[in-house]
This record gives structure tokens, C-alpha cells and sequence, in this order.
């Protein structure tokens, strides 16, 4: 069997965790290297304790030259601003990247600058990368030499909304999202955020209405054939390591119920072996996906007797960082590599 050659660049994070453990078992990858600006010397298993028994792969501080020297895909671990500069000196190599940052997931610099930072390192390279969502681009990924791999609020907000989306019921839509996220989600290094003292018995929104992700779902759902959306979106640290629940509320046009649109969520997800339509009445629960890649979505349509008016309350969960990580960009992997694109990701999830 010819083996896809494989690095890492930024190896010590939670993404780069959940890479090695799902490509490590596989007989298709072969690990070249994995560079790390921590740990540097150390086994991975030292840093991942989930790896004991690959006490022999090391993080190495090495160039990112040195790091893709041979290699097949490069998967880029590292936080926003720093990726783009390490792409930078790997634009000119033979090598596909796969970016699990924020950094090339937008078309438009101005909405980088309002998002992430007032300047992007290379900002022509904005636009040049698929974004790897596999259920809106996987044509396109399949022959990418670079991926963005989406983020993890925005995976369960687009996944809730793109059957409505790809059937024009977005247009012109005003749509309300309050997200609930594990503290995994930002990232390895302690914050304020995310000590255990103030998170485990404690819900806060932040960054309301002004989350970096808004701008990256209203970009995807108008490739999936949306236009003029409007999204209101508050996240919320939740008491959990892992997992996003997310919860979106719009006004339907006349003639859809709640038969009509669970029909169309089927149909819409009906070849997409990881995604469940939950049935009428089933609400997703975070605990049903965690460690895995799947994604549980529930719809209810609720009848204002005053108004008349039709609301539809969609709900998603996923493992942030599994479809919301490391998982969606290792479907991304299969797809570059001729392989199905859940490949190593059937696993149901733990339960409890």
C-alpha cells in the first residue's frame, strides 16, 4: 500500500492531539515529522498522555521547510497570525496544506481585519483556499492544494442551516443563534476563560454579536446559495471540555411545517453517513457526539397563534474538536487522498 507522507506544524495543541490519534492507527500515513515551538525534545505521548506508546515520535523545533521536507499534506496546527506567516514559507513547496486556522478561511481581507487582525501577513492568498466544510465543498477539496478547515461554532451553525440554505429559504432571512461551546475550544493554554473554578459551575456569553466566526457562516451559507442573511449570534462558555450546542431560531415562509422541512433535512443529508436528522420531537444532546465526528441535528416548527407566523428552532451538536477540529480536516485528508471522506470517523460517540 503506497502511504500518504504526513506532518504536522504546531504539534502540542488539542487539534494537533486529535490528529495524531485518529491517523496514527491508520496503515495509509506515514508521519514524517512534527515541529513545536513547546515541549520541544519531548516524546508525544509526554505531552498527549492519550499517546503512551509512541514514546519514540518527537517534537522538534525545526523550520517549516525543514518540517514539510518530503512530505505528502501538512497539516497546520497553530493559532491564527502564526500560520499565515509559516504558510508564507511554504507557498513555493510541492506540498498540500491542510489549515485548521482562521487565517485562510476568508475571501475578503476587510472582514479578516474586523475578525482576526489588522493585517493579514499575505493577504492575496485570501480566496486561494477551499474551505474544507466536505457537506458544501467536497468536489472542490478533493483536488485543493489548500484547505481551511472550518471553525468550530461555525461548523455547527452552517451544518444546522444549509439544507434551508441550498433551498432558498435563507434569503433575506434574519437568523438568531445562541451557542453553547466547551473550553477545549480555546485552545491548550490557560485563559481566564476557561479555569476550571470559574467555568465548571457557570454559563457567560461573550464576544456577543461580535464573534470571529459570524463572518465565516455568512460567507458559506451564501456559497450554499443564501443571499442577504442576517445573523445574530451570541456564544457561550458552557461548563464542558467538549462539544457545541447550537441553537438557531428564523421566521419560515408560508407553507412549511414541521413535516415539510424534516423531509427536507433528509433528503439534504440523506448520502452523509455522519450526519443525523434527528427524529420529530428528539432534541441533540452534546454527550451523544462526544468523541466522534458526527453531527445530530434537530428541528422543531413552532405556530404563533396571534401572528400566524412560523418558527423554525434548529438545533446541532458536534464535538468541537472532532467535526469542529481535527476531525473535519482529517475528512478534508481522505478526500485529497482518494480515500471516502469518514474514513477512520464511523465511530458513534462515548455514551455517558
Amino acid at each position: 500500500m503506497n502511504k500518504t507522507k504526513v506532518s504536522i506544524i504546531g504539534g502540542a495543541g488539542y487539534g494537533a492531539a486529535e490528529l495524531l490519534r485518529h491517523l496514527l492507527v491508520r496503515n495509509d500515513v506515514d508521519f514524517l515529522r512534527i515541529s513545536s515551538k513547546d515541549y520541544i525534545g519531548q516524546s508525544i505521548s509526554s505531552v498527549h498522555r492519550n499517546l503512551i506508546g509512541y514514546e519514540h515520535i518527537l517534537l522538534e523545533d525545526i523550520s517549516p521547510q525543514d518540517c514539510a521536507r518530503g512530505a505528502d499534506v501538512v497539516f497546520l496546527a497553530m493559532p491564527h497570525i502564526t500560520t499565515a506567516s509559516v504558510a508564507m514559507e511554504l507557498f513555493s513547496k510541492p506540498v498540500r496544506l491542510i489549515d485548521l486556522s482562521g487565517d485562510f478561511r476568508l475571501h475578503h481581507e476587510s472582514d479578516y481585519h474586523q475578525d482576526y487582525a489588522i493585517s493579514h501577513p499575505c493577504p492575496e492568498y485570501l480566496g486561494k483556499f477551499v474551505y474544507g466544510l466536505p457537506e458544501l465543498n467536497a468536489q472542490h477539496i478533493k483536488t485543493a492544494n489548500y484547505i481551511a478547515s472550518p471553525g468550530c461554532f461555525a461548523t455547527a451553525i452552517i451544518m444546522g442551516l444549509l439544507p434551508l440554505a441550498d433551498a432558498g429559504l435563507l434569503n433575506k432571512a434574519v437568523i438568531r443563534n445562541v451557542s453553547m461551546t466547551g473550553s477545549s475550544g480555546s485552545g491548550v493554554r490557560p485563559q481566564e476563560g476557561t479555569h476550571h473554578p470559574i467555568r465548571a459551575n457557570n454559563l457567560k456569553a461573550y464576544k456577543v454579536l461580535h464573534h470571529q466566526h459570524r463572518s465565516e457562516i455568512l460567507q458559506a451559507l451564501s456559497i450554499a446559495g443564501a443571499a442577504d442573511i442576517t445573523l445574530d449570534f451570541v456564544p457561550v462558555s458552557a461548563p464542558l471540555s467538549r462539544g457545541i450546542l447550537a441553537i438557531s431560531q428564523l421566521d419560515l415562509p408560508k407553507g412549511y411545517d414541521s413535516c415539510t422541512l424534516q423531509t427536507l433535512y433528509k433528503q439534504y443529508y440523506c448520502e452523509q453517513s455522519l450526519v443525523e436528522v434527528m427524529p420529530t420531537g428528539i432534541s441533540p444532546e452534546v454527550a451523544a457526539v462526544n468523541g466522534s465526528g458526527r453531527v445530530n441535528i434537530g428541528i422543531t416548527v413552532g405556530d404563533d397563534p396571534v401572528t400566524g407566523v412560523s418558527t423554525l428552532c434548529c438545533i446541532s451538536a458536534i464535538d468541537n474538536l472532532i467535526k469542529g477540529g481535527a476531525g473535519q480536516a482529517i475528512q478534508c485528508f481522505n478526500l485529497l487522498t482518494g480515500q471516502h471522506q469518514n474514513f477512520g470517523l464511523e465511530l458513534p460517540g462515548v455514551w455517558p
